[in-house]
């Protein structure tokens, strides 16, 4: 799914090459900037590759597979103080935490100084009694039948996190505990992702699907090396897709910064207007800062 065929197909198969040739344009023409990929779930039952922020090909209905290459110890959290709404221009999140334990240094709009005593990540603090910081999994794959080894994000809502499986079939936390209990590791297996069809709301399973052959197991060791191996488990889905806009509440806070320092500075202004009544030049400019 991830090779992408610039020749017409059967132009392609025509054609025999002996060997590597050499180009005096190879190099000159650039791709472009860092590109990011990851792969979103959709309440509607699909997937869709994302790459710079920009969805790529047609979505995929039911199920994906993929080998999870890498995923940090414990869920993150995050927090958006809006309600999700499609139409406006994506923020980053007012606050998020990769380890599930303080606010990342650089999150815009940090809520406490830990998760433990945060008032967001009190049930109640939500819509419908939930908490408004949520779980997330962040997780770093790769697709099965790419040889070109992309590595994408691919991020694990709250609801597909917890719970207990059946068989073979399991929310994420519960599935690395199977795969770890028959002696297996999440990066030698091929792991299919579907949509639960018996949940009122998206969910997500997992199940193991088969071993990786040889071939993947050298693009996974290949993968290992790679920026994004670590980048995606540790990146929000906002900043994989090169948002940079913060939220209105942070934004906020700003002017209220500066109006904390000016009283400290207004009474010996307001001494040096004339007994007149009349400021100045100087006083009037010093006010308006």
């Amino acid at each position: 799914m991830g090779e992408v065929t610039i020749f017409n197909q059967a132009q392609k198969n025509a054609v025999t090459v002996s060997g590597p040739r050499e180009s005096a344009l190879k190099g000159v023409f650039k791709s472009g900037a860092v590109t990011t990929r990851r792969i979103q779930a959709n309440i509607n039952g699909t997937f869709k590759r994302i790459v710079n922020g920009e969805q790529v090909g047609n979505a995929v209905r039911g199920d994906i597979k993929v080998i999870i290459l890498n995923a940090l110890p414990s869920p993150s959290r995050q927090y958006y103080a809006d309600k999700y709404d499609p139409s406006k221009e994506a923020t980053l999140p007012n606050c998020w935490s990769n380890d599930g334990v303080a606010p990342e240094a650089n999150a815009p709009d940090k809520q406490a100084a830990s998760c433990m005593n945060c008032d967001q990540n009190i049930k109640g603090s939500g819509e419908n009694g939930n908490k408004a910081c949520r779980y997330v999994r962040r997780i770093a794959v790769m697709l099965e039948n790419d040889p070109s080894g992309d590595i994408y994000q691919f991020n694990i809502p709250a609801k597909s996190l917890f719970g207990k499986g059946t068989g073979n079939v399991h929310p994420f936390e519960s599935y690395t505990r199977y795969i770890t209990s028959n002696n297996e590791a999440l990066d030698n297996i091929v792991t299919k992702i579907s949509f639960d069809a018996e949940a009122s709301t998206m969910e997500l399973n997992f199940s193991a699907d088969r071993i990786i052959t040889d071939d993947e197991y050298e693009l996974v060791k290949e993968a290992r090396s790679k920026p994004e191996f670590s980048m995606y488990v540790r990146m929000t889905a906002a900043q994989t897709d090169k948002v940079v806009k913060v939220p209105a509440a942070a934004r906020a806070e700003e002017p209220e910064e500066e109006a904390t320092a000016e009283p400290t500075k207004r009474p010996k202004k307001k001494a040096a207007e004339p007994v007149a009544g009349k400021q100045d030049l100087a006083s009037a400019l010093n006010d308006w800062e």
